[in-house]
């Protein structure tokens, strides 16, 4: 490994279990999407994970059966907030270790940060202050990449909700904060500082230091307003976050989609229907575009669509019929969404195909596309402009990004609606992720 040594990562199987809580920052992106032969090697350890000498063989046979990708999405897999088996997390270290000795192994900050603040989590401090020391005595002078390395440190430390861990490399940033000549170490600290603190749950502390960098003359950006409205609004302090966006306006910032997602989300989150209603109004207003994810965190709040969808074989099939049976703020909100641009960018027409494509959407999101897509279709046939394409198109993709990798509800609701409706579309044998038919027929059907 050249700068983490042997005797340092000394590991014993038996170490305690946790379940790291998530977070939402997203700059360290730990990649872990298993492949089947890290899924085996799971299950075999999970089997004989309390046995250390059979647990040290079956990772010794694992790397030296597995390519560098397989074993690094596996580890990243482990290092996880995310992970489904956290009561492997323990095994992140001897992994790790053996990891090292590979002849392809390059050494990795993120990784390194990441493990660090698992093993701080797990209570394993000196195992996780023996990885700083030795990375610290790797870098050396190397300021940039010192503080590269901490900034990643605050963002692990974050994403596991770990106090301790969080508050030395946040002390350790701020003292670069004040003491670095370098304008890019001062401005990828404060970012990570700012992220890291809302990331906490800290917000108010977050906005100080904006204040305070403000007056010694660092302003800041759009990153670092987004994460205190963010901060702010999913501990429900609406007052405090409307004031963050109102600075943002004043600076400059304006309102944007992402920043509007945030203040939807924050009040989905606290089932702030009526406020998120006024949202939408003050976002059509003021001429902000819809986005997939506005459709996301607004359906994701409805309590009645998303009960109905537990059930797709009930639903309605129609914009007029589901806004019929709902009340109040949930037929406000739907009603503010429909007949936006979403539908349009997630649609593509000419002469040979017309696709709908419901990638990013949640379960409600693709629902109410699909109802306003039916309308759609029907309008542009009917009124003569558009050429009828030769076949029609919905993707609904395999279920990769599922809860449960392979299974897509997604696509299960857009086969029953397809049953109930006496589509022409079936199944693409070619691709099981679409359905399809001939635009003749669709047109015959819809009209």
């Amino acid at each position: 490994m050249g700068g983490l040594g042997s005797a340092q990562l000394s590991f014993s199987v038996a170490l305690p279990w946790r379940h790291p809580p998530p977070q939402s920052k997203s700059s360290l992106q730990i990649q872990c999407a298993l492949t089947k032969q890290g899924q085996r090697f799971l299950t075999k350890l999970a089997a004989n994970a309390g046995d250390p000498s059979v647990a040290n063989k079956l990772i010794s046979k694992f790397l030296s059966s597995s390519p560098k990708s397989t074993a690094l999405t596996t580890l990243s897999y482990l290092l996880s907030p995310h992970t489904t088996h956290p009561h492997l997390s323990s095994l992140a270290l001897p992994l790790y270790s053996k990891i090292t000795e590979a002849s392809w192994f390059e050494w990795n900050p993120k990784l390194v940060a990441a493990l660090v603040a698992l093993l701080d989590k797990q209570g394993l401090h000196s195992q996780s202050e023996a990885l700083i020391s030795e990375t610290v005595s790797k870098l050396g002078s190397r300021e940039r990449e010192l503080a590269q390395f901490h900034c990643q440190l605050v963002e692990s430390h974050s994403k596991l909700s770990s106090k301790r861990g969080f508050d030395n490399a946040y002390a350790y940033l701020y003292q670069l904060l004040q003491n670095s000549n370098s304008v890019y170490v001062k401005r990828r600290a404060f970012e990570s500082m700012v992220g890291g603190l809302c990331a906490m749950d800290r917000p108010r502390e977050a906005d100080d230091l904006i204040e305070e960098m403000r007056v010694k003359g660092l302003k800041a950006s759009v990153f670092e307003f987004r994460s205190v409205v963010y901060g702010y609004g999913r501990l429900g302090l609406f007052e405090e976050m409307l004031k963050i966006v109102d600075q943002m306006e004043k600076q400059g910032f304006g309102d944007d989609t992402i920043c509007s997602n945030m203040v939807l989300s924050s009040y989905g989150a606290h089932n702030e229907l009526t406020a998120m209603a006024m949202w939408l109004q003050k976002m059509k207003e003021s001429s902000v575009p819809f986005s997939i994810r506005t459709y996301n965190s607004v359906l994701n709040s409805c309590p009645t669509i998303m009960a109905m969808l537990q059930e797709p074989k009930t639903v309605p099939c129609s914009v007029e019929e589901l806004t019929g049976i709902l009340d109040g703020d949930e037929a406000l909100v739907v009603k503010e969404l429909v007949g936006s641009a979403v539908v349009d960018e997630a649609m593509m027409w000419d002469s040979t195909e017309a696709k709908l494509d419901l990638h990013g959407m949640h379960l409600g999101s693709a629902y109410l596309v699909m109802l306003e897509w039916f309308e759609a279709m029907r309008c542009r046939f009917d009124c003569g402009e558009y050429v009828v394409p030769a076949e029609v198109v919905i993707v609904c993709g395999l279920g990769k990004h599922s809860s449960v990798r392979g299974e897509s509800p997604v696509k299960d609701l857009v086969k029953e609606m397809m049953r109930r409706m006496e589509s022409p579309m079936r199944i693409d044998r070619k691709n099981v992720g679409c359905f399809i038919a001939k635009g003749r027929a669709v047109k015959d059907w819809l009209c």
